[in-house]
């Protein structure tokens, strides 16, 4: 008779979690994005370079190189920013720096700065500069760069960077 009793309640209670279950993950999938479009983008790597490397030679350090996979890394995150309006490194459920730029082939160990609102790579560059933890990633033990901007309609045209250091 406990059978006959328990079965039905047991198939709600199963039922309403798995609807639970399904929403949860429905409202942190996309939410964050304000458009479908990727507005627009460039590589600012080769704009960077000479800043950057001024900076490392100025301490003693290595020069960087322009790095295929990290301007490509860097593309994809300015352009992830200006899509969703927020200057994040990550961006997003289950998002997170590391697996993003092994994804993209760049060679670790890796950093990434971001920036918001600069008209300019010079602009982008002294706001890294002024800032402690940016600063040490440009003088980190890194050989490769990658530097992009983006802007979308949806985020009011705001210029979003994104720097990519690869080991």
């Amino acid at each position: 008779m406990q059978d006959q009793f328990f079965l039905p309640r047991r198939r709600l209670i199963l039922s309403a979690g798995a609807v639970i279950s399904v929403s949860l993950v429905a409202g942190c999938s996309t939410s964050n994005v304000l458009s479908p479009d990727d507005g627009t983008g460039s590589d600012q790597t080769e704009a960077t370079l000479g800043y950057v490397n001024t900076l490392r030679q100025g301490r003693g350090l290595s020069t960087l190189v322009r790095n295929p996979a990290a301007s490509v890394a860097a593309m994809y995150q300015a352009t992830r920013m200006a899509r969703a309006g927020k200057m994040k490194h990550n961006i997003g459920w289950r998002d997170n720096f590391h697996d993003r730029v092994k994804g993209h082939g760049v060679t670790l160990p890796a950093a990434e700065n971001i920036a918001m609102g600069q008209e300019n790579a010079e602009s982008a560059y002294e706001a890294w500069f002024n800032s402690a933890n940016h600063l040490k990633n440009m003088l980190g033990n890194y050989r490769g760069l990658g530097v992009a901007v983006a802007q979308n309609s949806a985020s009011g045209n705001r210029p979003y960077w994104a720097m990519v250091l690869s080991g």
